[in-house]
């Protein structure tokens, strides 16, 4: 009877020396990723601990910021300024408009472009598409002056307005909608489905990820503007967040009153990071969707 003997396990990719090496390559890659977290995360807290210490402290010495004591008298002088939640309310109202001013706009255009077809269709979207190679700057003499004349400064509606124009809006709306199959929508007219119908009913729901990520996108960059509510908003009663704690600024900011600086910065990120902390699952999500999209 012949013997046999036990041939040695392979060791390629998928055996143990290939375990071995994906352990330490996942290795590598979490301790990367911890190092960039610590990185981008310094500066923040940086922020945060500048914010809670005293002025006259900071002047003496940076090196304040490592010991006790630390004081919350930064934050109590933003809330004892009578206007600070008037602009937060500002902030509010105008984000939240255009958010969904622009959601309901550009979800119609991206609809009309993917799936009607209308004279100049092509023409049109070409020049939406021109649209994002407009500076905001270029236009913002014409712009003023034209707010100016139909007397929308220090309204509402001429905070919320200009951001309506939203040429990337439209555009990610539209491939969104080319994405979807044409077939749904043949089937709903087989079923004597109106347009409109077609788009609310049908399409809509299944745009709920490009949505998502519009409305994350608009509302933030909304909230932290600062440059068109410095010109459109020049009543202290119609400032939005970031213009109305700019105000509260003295002319000698970066170096007598550091801490009190820092304190607006942390006051004015906090709602945005309240948002995330509360919607952190949505909002992941919904970039995933379009990036998988």
């Amino acid at each position: 009877m012949s013997a046999t003997t036990a041939s040695p396990a392979p060791t390629t990719a998928g055996g143990p020396t290939g375990m071995v090496g994906r352990s330490t390559g996942d290795r590598i890659i979490l301790a990367l990723t911890i190092a960039m977290a610590v990185i981008m995360m310094a500066p923040m807290v940086w922020v945060v601990a500048l914010s809670l210490k005293d002025n006259k402290e900071l002047m003496a010495s940076m090196n304040a910021v490592f010991h006790a004591p630390y004081t919350l008298q930064n934050y109590l002088n933003i809330l004892t300024t009578s206007s600070v939640f008037r602009w937060i309310l500002n902030s509010l109202i105008v984000s939240g408009g255009v958010t969904l001013g622009t959601l309901v706009l550009c979800s119609l255009a991206g609809y009309g472009f993917a799936r009607l077809n209308f004279p100049f269709r092509n023409a049109l979207f070409v020049i939406v598409l021109v649209g994002l190679a407009i500076p905001e700057q270029a236009v913002l003499i014409a712009r003023h002056q034209l707010f100016s004349w139909l007397k929308l400064h220090n309204t509402y509606p001429g905070l919320i307005l200009p951001w309506l124009s939203a040429p990337f809006g439209v555009f990610l709306m539209t491939q969104y909608f080319r994405a979807i199959p044409k077939e749904l929508d043949e089937a709903a007219l087989l079923d004597n489905a109106s347009r409109f119908k077609i788009f609310w009913k049908v399409l809509l729901p299944l745009t709920v990820p490009a949505q998502a990520t519009l409305g994350i996108f608009t509302f933030l960059s909304v909230w932290n503007d600062y440059f068109w509510p410095l010109i459109s908003g020049t009543k202290k009663e119609m400032y939005t967040l970031t213009v109305g704690i700019a105000s509260t600024q003295t002319n000698f900011a970066q170096s007598e009153g550091l801490g009190f600086l820092m304190s607006q910065a942390v006051f004015a990120s906090a709602p945005i990071l309240i948002l995330y902390l509360f919607f952190q699952k949505y909002i992941v999500t919904a970039v995933s969707g379009a990036a998988v999209r």
